[in-house]
């Protein structure tokens, strides 16, 4: 049988990919070919500049030396297929995966313990943290646990059954989700229900842009929309309009938005690009970049970039301009993907 996800894990150019579901007939785990460094699906720096990896079926990999060397920290992780990372400021770590939920590690990484109670689907994209409070955006919609809380709730109804990609928060504490079919969703603070915004949201075909990849907000909270397929959108009023800034863009499956002084970097299917003219003109940062296939995109300051791709990871250290392969101990890691406590979720590759 094979288990198509869209958006969970992604090639060069198409937005879904297919996966061979496990059952009796599949060929045992050493017959698989392994690729030198596992598919990093999510990035995550912490205050002490710490950065961990989560990959597509190998779990969690930390660094405390910029990459150049690797541990994997997964005592505890039910499920090795991660899609999103998240750091809170006393350092604890929390990661979304495909089918396992929300987990938690109060000792960077060296045990989990899952975070579960509440949700109803446990395929969570998205982590957001706001102060001591936690958002997952899961199959079903945005959820919320509180500082103390042991039981997630939904954040308002109205959404049910929506995958939900990518959450921002932005200053006024308005919380955006961008998502799978309904485009982008906006969630003012203390609203009662969500708000779809979707005015100039159409790609060059006129099509409106349902399927949000990732979301951005820049200094003076103007916000920036990432799309499967559609390139990228800017709204300088909250999400209310839309304007496309992408047209000159050579890929248009955004995988990752950074923004910053020097301005706005995305990640694509076929590389890196900045712009500093609002889109007008779009300059390539591929130099050293081996792996094009870009799935995650961060910016820890002082012209640092990291970027997880199909085939590891790689840094930059002159905010995009070249980049170095960090992914040696990742590589090693993946040579014992025999011993992987998740075979039983099967594997097929690169995402």
């Amino acid at each position: 049988m094979v288990l198509v996800a869209c958006a969970l894990f992604f090639g060069a150019v198409q937005p879904c990919a297919a996966q061979r579901s496990p059952g009796r007939h599949d060929a045992p785990l050493e017959q698989v070919p392994v690729s030198p460094a596992p598919s990093i699906q999510a990035l995550a720096v912490g205050k002490d500049q710490a950065l961990y990896a989560g990959s597509f079926g190998q779990g969690v990999f930390r660094s405390h030396d910029q990459g150049k060397s690797w541990v994997s920290v997964n005592e505890g992780l039910s499920d090795g297929f991660i899609l999103s990372l998240a750091i809170a400021e006393d350092g604890r770590v929390y990661v979304g995966t495909l089918r396992g939920g929300v987990f938690r590690s109060d000792n960077e990484g060296k045990s989990w313990q899952a975070l579960n109670e509440g949700l109803k689907r446990l395929e969570v994209k998205a982590l957001l943290i706001d102060g001591r409070a936690l958002y997952a955006g899961t199959g079903d919609g945005v959820y919320r646990l509180g500082e103390g809380d042991t039981h997630w709730a939904r954040v308002t109804k109205g959404f049910d059954d929506l995958l939900i990609h990518t959450l921002v928060l932005g200053m006024d504490r308005t919380l955006f989700a961008g998502t799978s079919g309904k485009g982008v969703l906006r969630l003012k603070f203390n609203g009662a229900e969500w708000t779809r915004l979707s005015k100039g949201l159409k790609d060059h075909e006129g099509l409106v842009e349902n399927f949000i990849r990732v979301l951005a907000l820049d200094r003076e909270q103007a916000l920036y929309a990432g799309t499967f397929d559609g390139g990228v959108f800017r709204s300088a009023d909250g999400g209310e309009t839309w304007i496309p800034i992408s047209r000159s863009l050579p890929n248009d499956s955004i995988r990752g938005i950074v923004v910053s002084e020097k301005g706005l970097v995305v990640a694509t299917g076929r590389g890196i690009f900045k712009t500093v003219s609002q889109g007008q003109k779009w300059l390539p940062l591929n130099k050293g970049l081996t792996e094009l296939s870009v799935q995650a995109l961060v910016a820890p300051g002082g012209g640092v970039l990291y970027a997880g791709t199909s085939a590891g990871v790689f840094r930059s250290d002159d905010d995009g301009e070249s980049w170095a392969g960090i992914s040696e101990g990742l590589g090693a890691a993946q040579e014992s993907a025999a011993k992987s406590p998740w075979d039983h979720l099967g594997r097929s590759g690169k995402p």
